[in-house]
């Protein structure tokens, strides 16, 4: 399995980024997705997640903000991230939901900052 993260960048507070994951080697519409996020100096978390179907679960500092989605006809999953807040500034990964793969992407980088 392959996952190629992309859509970070350089966003203001308030603002809002997409990522997307470009998943390959299974089909993604069989399994749990999740996003996670590794936060300068400290350990990855789960951010987010879907399961085969759609229901979706949020850490705690991210509900109502993010949302996670899947397109299974692209086998993309995507990580909407709105009202965007300096403290969620990582790179984030995808891999996925529930067990993660051993194997992760390059991952794509967020930072938020005035």
């Amino acid at each position: 399995v392959q996952f190629v993260e992309s859509g970070g960048g350089l966003e203001q507070p308030g603002g809002s980024l997409r990522l997307s994951c470009a998943v390959s080697g299974i089909n993604a519409r069989f399994y749990a997705m999740g996003w996670y996020r590794q936060p300068p100096g400290k350990q990855r978390e789960l951010v987010a997640s879907i399961t085969g179907g759609t229901t979706t679960n949020y850490l705690d500092t991210v509900k109502g903000r993010f949302t996670i989605s899947r397109d299974n006809a692209k086998n993309t999953v995507y990580l909407q991230m709105n009202s965007l807040k300096p403290e969620d500034t990582a790179v984030y990964y995808c891999n996925y939901g529930i067990v993660p793969d051993r194997n992760w992407g390059q991952g794509t980088q967020v930072t938020v900052s005035s």
